[in-house]
């Protein structure tokens, strides 16, 4: 396959994960658009899938926080912070409602949270994966993911959404 299909294939993915970051969809075009330019024209791409989609998210991670940089906010990014529902019973709406709860809860949270949920959660990198991209222990990828989690959860328990049952077993680690 080659680079263009390979990168065609993860531009809602990336797009996903740069309005996570962002919160701001205009950006997030533009750093879609400024990763792929710098993937396209890279000599060295990971023939290897799994690296290849680590890559990709570590371009867009690094415009962003090259943006970042240029408007004086990348201290404020890089601070630490420390049953399943039957899908036949919800509506259109309901879902609606829950997507919106849960994107104002995220926008609410602290970009460093926003950034490991946006990782795992919605770009459905693996723990390794995203330790590299962030260059820290996969230990700490899990214990971040784990306190993200909760205080999304703890967001987003006084509104409608509910909760999903915890998947142990799953293919993250």
């Amino acid at each position: 396959m080659d680079q263009r299909k390979r990168l065609e294939s993860y531009r809602n993915r990336l797009y996903g994960y740069a309005v996570s970051l962002t919160q701001d969809p205009d950006l997030s075009r533009d750093l879609v658009q400024e990763s792929a330019l710098k993937a396209l024209s890279a000599k060295n791409v990971p023939s290897d899938e799994p690296a290849f989609r680590a890559w990709l998210f570590r371009i867009l991670r690094n415009a962003f926080l090259d943006h970042l940089r240029a408007a004086n906010l990348l201290a404020g990014f890089m601070e630490e912070e420390t049953e399943e529902p039957d899908q036949d019973v919800w509506t259109t709406e309901e879902r609606m409602v829950d997507a919106i709860t849960v994107r104002i809860a995220m926008a609410a949270m602290p970009a460093s949270q926003r950034d490991i949920i946006a990782l795992i959660d919605i770009a459905g990198l693996r723990y390794a994966e995203a330790a590299e991209l962030l260059e820290i222990p996969v230990g700490t990828v899990m214990s971040r993911i784990s306190r993200a989690r909760q205080a999304l959860l703890l967001r987003i328990s006084d509104s409608n959404v509910t909760p999903m049952k915890i998947v142990h077993g799953g293919r993250r680690p």
